[in-house]
């Protein structure tokens, strides 16, 4: 027997694969030890490091079948050597070389890997378990017997993300493995100040999950543990919680030190090194001996100077100032389908639900999710009678997890499915922003992937409905490189628009004004039809001055024109990224004067780019000073009297006055 601090139990595992999985934990301790003496050398700038921590990638890996999606961290190497990505690529991933995955865009393990089934981390920890939730479910919608598996960390169960994955891979009774690492430390702050609970495995329990805690450095335990529960799930889908107790022995990064760490735990569990126990295990039972070791040291090593030998041979990244902005984009032609002559009248809503059932009709694998949209209908009726159509798999409610329906949205464009989400208002998007800024917009410019998902966003004031139902956020957003904005102001647009958005590979976030909802109505066409992305349009022409619009705007232009009987040419702009600059161009050109109009706060709203790019690009040919007209510069008042006030509507008419007037 051997004299292991690990006890090891090797049941029906055959010589095989219990001498595979010593090499896999091998190979990336001996990467990594080569890359600390890189980073000494300055060859490498920032290492994550996993030593102490390899037979928890390496069992959870080994434990899966090829084409199931790891969602890993940035102490799992492990993952990526068992999934046997060329070393040269890794290495030249982390020089930030053109053969690595992300073109020198992101570092460390921060990517994704389609063609190994791998999908990186983003620096905020917890975004890519609700990922591990999409790919789940796009397997329980077509029926594979397949699995997810995601890492954190025990400080990354302290975050919201995790709650949310956890809870929706619950109630959804989708087949997702969590992995939690708790090595004993966030960074610096031990695990008695991230969580109460005596193992982080009970968290499961509040979630209606089988969740269960085992020696995350015994490589038999985890690798058996994890292949007994994905064969479970494979069969009948449902989610678990995997806590693997394990030590990290070197710092956060390297930069951070140890110092923190008592010295005796530190000593403690060095004593625990699961490869030295494994290998002393394996030597002990006869299952290899020395000469094995030497050999298989002596073929890694070779492995990983010949990675090194050809990394060094790849150029430093070059590019340019157009490759770098046409990456930001999933390249795409839209294969614009012309409106029919058939119509109907539609109201703004109505026109917006019909979008919805054509894309429905048209898109097998497009997925509907939102709070209440599937009985209930949404809280506007948009969906209504979408579940009778198209059943409760494609038309899904969600619990109140707007980060975790992003992320999930993510996931399923990570299997070729479309989605449509629905936050109930744009102003509940605060709460899933961080995946919507970090992952979904930078996502294609990143290693190349584009979440196929619109996102809609009810939005806007003027109904009373006070700071929270009133916002229109749009300028948030536009300010997040890697997402199309449109924001219709008709119901011919609302439709022809999600149409686009539905059709275009890449994200699209989609406002819909709800005071338009039931406000307007006019003769739309009855066929799947698609207004262009980034084309704007001259909605009234004019010569005395340029309205710059949108929304609601739109309709405040109009009446202001009409009120004032003014000739005013008041352009809709419909797409606020990309923006349509050159009709804004050739319209200040023609009236020399300009109002950029929008519902927004001025300060920060999206007017001010607009009036930017109007004086450093058109200053020749303005007659008068640019005028922004947009709301107050406070939040959306909820008495009737008051956002009166906040809004720009009063504000206008002044502004067309002085501007003839000029």
């Amino acid at each position: 027997m051997a004299n292991t601090v690990i006890q090891y139990s090797k049941g029906k595992l055959s010589k095989s694969t219990l001498k595979e999985l010593y090499i896999r934990m091998l190979t990336p301790r001996m990467i990594e030890e080569k890359m600390l003496i890189l980073l000494r050398q300055g060859k490498v700038s920032k290492w994550f490091s996993g030593i102490g921590q390899e037979a928890i990638s390496v069992g959870c890996t080994m434990a899966l079948e090829e084409d199931e999606m790891i969602f890993p961290m940035h102490r799992n190497l492990g993952v990526f050597t068992s999934r046997d990505i060329p070393l040269e690529r890794l290495f030249c991933q982390w020089q930030g070389k053109a053969l690595g995955f992300t073109k020198g865009r992101d570092r460390s393990f921060h990517f994704g890997a389609p063609d190994y089934n791998i999908v990186g981390m983003i620096s905020h920890l917890g975004p890519q378990l609700s990922l591990a939730t999409g790919i789940s479910l796009a397997h329980k919608l077509k029926k594979e017997k397949k699995i997810s598996l995601a890492f954190t960390g025990e400080g990354g169960t302290s975050e919201g993300e995790f709650h949310e994955a956890l809870n929706v891979a619950a109630v959804w009774k989708l087949p997702t493995i969590f992995v939690v690492e708790n090595n004993g430390y966030g960074l610096s702050t031990p695990v008695s100040e991230q969580f109460a609970c005596e193992s982080i495995a009970d968290k499961g329990i509040g979630y209606g999950m089988n969740a269960i805690s085992i020696d995350g450095n015994n490589i038999l335990e985890v690798y058996n543990t994890i292949n007994d529960i994905a064969q479970k799930i494979r069969k009948k889908p449902e989610p678990w919680l995997v806590e693997c107790r394990t030590f990290r022995m070197r710092g956060h990064e390297e930069a951070s030190g140890t110092k923190y760490v008592p010295k005796k735990l530190m000593a403690s569990w060095a004593k625990k090194d699961p490869i030295q126990n494994f290998e002393q295990f394996l030597l002990a039972e006869k299952i290899i001996d020395s000469k094995f070791i030497e050999e298989h040291r002596a073929e890694i090593k070779k492995r990983i100077e010949n990675g090194l030998a050809l990394a060094a041979d790849q150029p430093n990244i070059e590019s340019d100032y157009y490759s770098e902005a046409n990456d930001l984009f999933k390249s795409y032609t839209p294969k614009e389908k012309s409106p029919g002559k058939t119509k109907k009248e539609m109201r703004f809503i109505d026109a917006i639900s019909d979008a919805h059932k054509l894309a429905m009709k048209k898109h097998d694998d497009l997925i509907i999710m939102g709070q209440d949209v599937a009985e209930y209908g949404g809280v506007f009726k948009i969906t209504d009678g979408f579940v009778d159509a198209f059943g409760k798999e494609r038309v899904r409610n969600t619990p109140i997890c707007e980060s975790a329906i992003i992320g999930a949205g993510i996931g399923l464009s990570l299997r070729n499915m479309k989605s449509i989400v629905e936050m109930q208002f744009s102003d509940f998007s605060t709460c899933a922003f961080n995946q919507i800024v970090n992952n979904v917009s930078k996502l294609h410019y990143r290693w190349g992937h584009a979440p196929n998902m619109v996102i809609r966003m009810p939005c806007g004031g003027t109904v009373g409905a006070g700071p929270f139902h009133s916002q229109t956020n749009e300028a948030w957003y536009a300010h997040s490189p890697g997402l199309k904005i449109v924001y219709p102001s008709n119901p011919v647009d609302a439709k022809g628009l999600l149409l686009a958005a539905i059709d275009d590979p890449n994200p699209v976030m989609y406002f819909e004004h709800k005071a338009l909802y039931r406000q307007i109505s006019e003769e739309v066409p009855s066929n799947y039809y698609t207004t262009p992305i980034g084309k704007a349009v001259v909605v009234s022409e004019g010569s005395d001055l340029t309205i710059v619009t949108y929304g609601l705007g739109v309709h405040w232009a109009q009446a202001a024109k009409e009120n004032l009987d003014v000739d005013v040419e008041i352009i809709d702009l419909r797409t606020i990224a990309p923006i349509d600059y050159q009709t804004i161009e050739t319209s200040i050109k023609k009236t020399n004067k300009v109002i950029v109009l929008h519902e927004d706060s001025m300060f920060g709203g999206f007017g001010g780019e607009i009036s930017a790019h109007i004086a450093e690009h058109l200053f020749e040919h303005l007659d008068a000073p640019i005028k922004r007209v947009a709301s107050m510069d406070t939040p959306v008042p909820f008495a009737k009297a008051l956002e009166n006030i906040y809004m720009p509507i009063d504000r206008l008419n002044e502004a067309i006055e002085t501007l003839i007037q000029y």
